[in-house]
């Protein structure tokens, strides 16, 4: 379900105190919106109506704007009074400007700022208030099906029936929606219960035609219809496990060949709830916050980071692979997280004052305060870091990834939907502590955490791969499978002639989800709830 909704928020903009521009009467404002492709050029979106003489105006025009969390979506609200006819803005009074991202918008849910002239000065005391809200259906259909006396349609053994739910387009087209699993070898199936989207399984309509089909499973492919019916879902709503809603199946088929034909079968509907469930701008407009935190590999396989072939050598203008993964994923996160504070550790160098291997020091050498403030902070204590350390070894990810889980373990003790860790961690490759790590993430995947792992240089990033649960489940060393997959990984060298965004777009786009499937399968509310207004 996550891919193919984009999120759509809107907007509403108010002002208060605009500079007077008007002889005689007050300024008659309206508000634009722009936006930044990843240049420097910034288009038009929207403009509001014009509100007549007033400082203080509330626009009843919303603006509707598409949302990405992997992307820093810069935007520009412009003030100006307008005294005249023609569209464009260039000949009417600029009353001033915010620019801000979409995050920190989303993230406060209602951010009221200065307004600026163009010179970066204070526009009198204007001020501007956005506040952001979700557009969405977020209702849920939780169904529970059975059936009886199904037709049989093995020669040998039974029926191995599932269930397909189709919604009718606009143009009378069937589209399949959700398909159940199958039960082998019974005329008298009780499938899992399931949930879909409410929008997925008939656009939101109570009255909208679906369509059951009821199929016996062939293993080449060719599976044969047992019979079907339509409903809507006002009809489906009406289940109770007192009461179920039943249909009979009918092969159309079998119907017009057979003249004493009743049905091919009975389905039952036993429960049908629609339920609200939270989505990801829930979470965080309700003031659920993105604690960041870093993880760089100092070992000694980056090369010495005075030589130019190393992975931690700075070049000429002070970047490095390193650097860049840092910028490009903390940019996108740090408007998540109000005090802006993030713990940056290294891992795989002997460390100054006694020269001892650590696995987990703080960049800045400070163990009581790991805290850098601001991407920058991180980017300067990693400066400052580089020239003290003696890069060593083994590379040894679980005792960074247990140090993030025990901060995450402790927010779960708030009972709320308050706090979710990601932890960024960057390696030049092979793994040394593979079975701790495995039991690490297999510990982390029960608390509010997600892992990114970067991997710079060219070596072979097998085990990482392994360590991304997307083609299987994950298990520890004694064989405990992640209750959820948490840990994405990307090689950098995938990203090296792309633009800068798109190595945060690669790695967090799957956060939300991850965001949202902890938090739902633990029946966490967010601090402020939003969906209970």
């Amino acid at each position: 379900m996550a891919a193919q909704c984009v999120t759509k928020v809107e907007l509403t903009i108010s002002c208060t105190n605009l500079l007077d521009k008007d002889v005689g009467s007050k300024s008659d404002p309206l508000c634009v919106l722009l936006q930044n492709t990843s240049g420097q050029q910034w288009y038009e979106v929207d403009r509001t109506e014009r509100v007549k003489n007033s400082l203080n105006p509330k626009f009843s025009k919303k603006f509707l704007i598409d949302y990405y969390f992997e992307l820093v979506q810069k935007l520009k609200f412009g003030i100006y009074d307008i005294d005249n006819k023609t569209y464009d803005l260039s000949d009417d009074d600029f009353l001033g400007e915010l620019e801000c991202t979409l995050g920190q918008v989303v993230s406060s849910r209602t951010l009221t700022k200065p307004l600026v002239l163009k010179n970066g000065k204070p526009a009198g005391k204007g001020s501007i208030t956005i506040t952001a809200e979700e557009v969405k259906d977020n209702r849920v259909v939780v169904l529970e099906l059975e059936a009886r006396k199904l037709d049989n349609k093995d020669f040998f053994g039974k029926s191995d029936p599932y269930l397909e739910f189709h919604k009718q387009t606009g143009d009378g087209n069937w589209v399949m929606v959700h398909r159940t699993e199958v039960i082998k070898n019974n005329l008298n199936p009780v499938w899992r219960p399931f949930k879909i989207s409410l929008n997925s399984l008939c656009y939101s309509d109570m009255d909208k035609s679906i369509k059951v089909e009821c199929y016996d499973y062939d293993g080449d492919g060719s599976h044969d219809l047992i019979g079907s019916f339509q409903t809507t879902m006002s009809k489906l709503k009406e289940a109770s496990r007192s009461s179920p809603v039943e249909f009979e199946c009918i092969n159309e088929k079998k119907r017009q060949k057979k003249k004493n034909y009743k049905n091919s079968g009975i389905i039952s509907v036993k429960h049908c709830e629609i339920i609200v469930e939270c989505t990801f701008l829930d979470y965080i407009m309700g003031g659920c916050q993105l604690n960041f935190t870093v993880g760089i590999d100092f070992t000694g396989s980056n090369g010495d980071p005075r030589s130019p072939d190393s992975l931690h050598y700075l070049s000429p203008n002070g970047v490095n692979e390193y650097l860049t993964a840092i910028w490009s994923v903390g940019m996108v996160v740090q408007d998540y997280d109000t005090d802006k504070m993030f713990p940056a550790f290294g891992f795989g160098a002997q460390i100054p004052p006694s020269f001892q291997v650590s696995h987990e020091f703080p960049i800045n050498f400070n163990p009581s305060n790991p805290f850098c403030n601001g991407i920058q902070g991180i980017v300067d204590a990693y400066r400052a870091c580089l020239p003290q350390v003696k890069l060593y070894g083994p590379t040894n990810f679980s005792p960074i990834i247990n140090h993030v889980a025990r901060f995450a373990a402790a927010a779960t003790q708030q009972q709320t939907a308050s706090q979710y860790f990601i932890l960024l961690i960057i390696t030049d490759g092979v793994i040394t502590d593979l079975d701790q790590t495995r039991t690490a993430i297999v510990n982390a995947s029960k608390l509010p955490m997600s892992i990114i792992i970067v991997g710079v240089g060219g070596a072979d990033f097998d085990a990482m791969e392994f360590l991304d649960g997307d083609d299987g489940v994950l298990r520890s060393s004694s064989g405990e499978p992640a209750v959820r997959d948490i840990v994405q990984f990307v090689p950098f060298r995938k990203f090296q002639n792309s633009p800068k965004e798109a190595l945060a777009q690669c790695v967090l786009a799957e956060v939300p989800q991850q965001v949202v499937n902890y938090f739902s399968t633990y029946k966490l509310q967010p601090p402020k709830n939003p969906a209970a207004k």
